[in-house]
């Protein structure tokens, strides 16, 4: 059966038409008009990782109860995602900085049970493995970083780091202060931020209980952390001391990942950050 007679059986109206629009570049995504007038959002994928989709919708759905605007997931297929249709932009309005910051950290304040979630999840096609650890350093190396290392050694994509690895996990004075779990959107760069009058939206996200300096050091990686969005977020939950030193540390998760799905030059890049953390 195909995602649009899933969708019309799910959703209770025939697809008219699907259009596509720009979705990133894993999944394919439509603007979709039901029979009933309708207009729904949905991203789809020929042959995705299993679950990938429905942990998707519950991420997002974990992530609604903070204060930024999160779209509505109106259902679910193994190889779908329906979502409620928002007009978006693809950047925030200065003002709408300030308003990021201030409700990250209130999303973060809402936290996690543990550093994990009670089941795994992906970051975009990649497995997450989200087995809750007593710290957030142990979880940062065993769940995160490692699991990428050995993949991206097997598919020949990065240079051996189990050895910094090893380093990196035997300094935990270097994660900064102890902190609890917080609740992370855990995949945030800014093309997963969108703007719907002016206000951010929150779009893919690859969620857990992590250290909230992961949200903020991967904005800083791919288009950078402005002030405004700093100042309001301090506003609200000041960041430890000595944060932006840190951010190449968190940075190596997303760096990680690029040169598992991508390869090119980020396994070098990942070596010369741990080399720096030795």
């Amino acid at each position: 059966m195909s995602w649009r007679s899933e969708l019309a059986s799910a959703l209770g109206a025939g697809v008219v038409t699907a259009k596509p629009v720009a979705g990133g570049d894993i999944n394919d995504a439509f603007r979709v008009q039901l029979a009933d007038h309708r207009v729904v959002f949905v991203k789809t994928q020929a042959d995705p990782p299993a679950g990938m989709f429905a942990a998707e919708a519950a991420g997002l759905d974990w992530l609604r109860a903070g204060p930024l605007r999160i779209p509505r997931v109106l259902a679910v297929g193994a190889r779908w995602l329906a979502l409620e249709w928002l007009e978006l932009a693809p950047a925030l309005p200065p003002r709408g900085l300030a308003v990021l910051g201030r409700g990250l950290a209130k999303l973060h304040q809402l936290g996690a049970p543990a550093f994990g979630l009670p089941a795994d999840n992906f970051l975009a096609t990649l497995p997450q493995h989200n087995a809750a650890t007593p710290t957030w350093p142990e979880l940062y190396v065993e769940r995160r970083l490692r699991p990428l290392a050995e993949l991206g050694l097997a598919r020949g994509r990065m240079p051996d780091i189990r050895g910094a690895l090893d380093a990196l996990a035997a300094r935990p004075d270097r994660f900064g202060p102890p902190e609890p779990p917080a609740r992370l959107h855990g995949d945030l760069w800014w093309g997963n931020v969108a703007a719907c009058g002016g206000e951010p939206v929150l779009i893919d996200p690859a969620v857990y209980g992590g250290h909230r300096e992961i949200d903020l050091a991967m904005l800083a990686l791919f288009g950078g952390l402005p002030e405004a969005l700093v100042a309001a977020y301090h506003e609200v939950w000041p960041l430890a001391e000595g944060w932006r030193d840190r951010l190449p540390l968190h940075q190596l998760y997303p760096l990680t990942a690029h040169a598992v799905l991508f390869g090119g030059g980020y396994g070098a890049h990942v070596m010369r950050v741990l080399a720096t953390l030795r």
